[in-house]
């Protein structure tokens, strides 16, 4: 049993050494690549495109839940599009 606890905490001990050895230390900053500006460019994109219909569901949500009709009461985006 103390043979293993033994290589345990040997194994244990010297893992933190190699990432210590592997550090480039003083490296030069670079600049960020035209990837990272497109990368974030399309997240922005994502949420942008987001914004509209979750405040058209915020707004169908508040108009059912402070209606006095029952059948504005229903939550639907979709409602009164689609029927004639």
């Amino acid at each position: 049993m103390q043979v293993k606890v033994a290589q345990i905490m040997a194994a244990v001990l010297t893992s933190g050494a190699g990432s210590a050895w592997a550090s480039t230390g003083n490296a030069g900053i670079e600049g960020t690549g035209m990837l990272v500006w497109f990368l974030i460019a399309f997240g922005s994109l994502i949420l942008l495109f987001q914004v509209g219909p979750a405040m058209v569901t915020f707004y169908s949500m508040m108009r059912g839940l402070f209606s006095s009709k029952p059948a504005e009461a229903t939550f639907s985006p979709f409602k009164g599009k689609f029927e004639k």
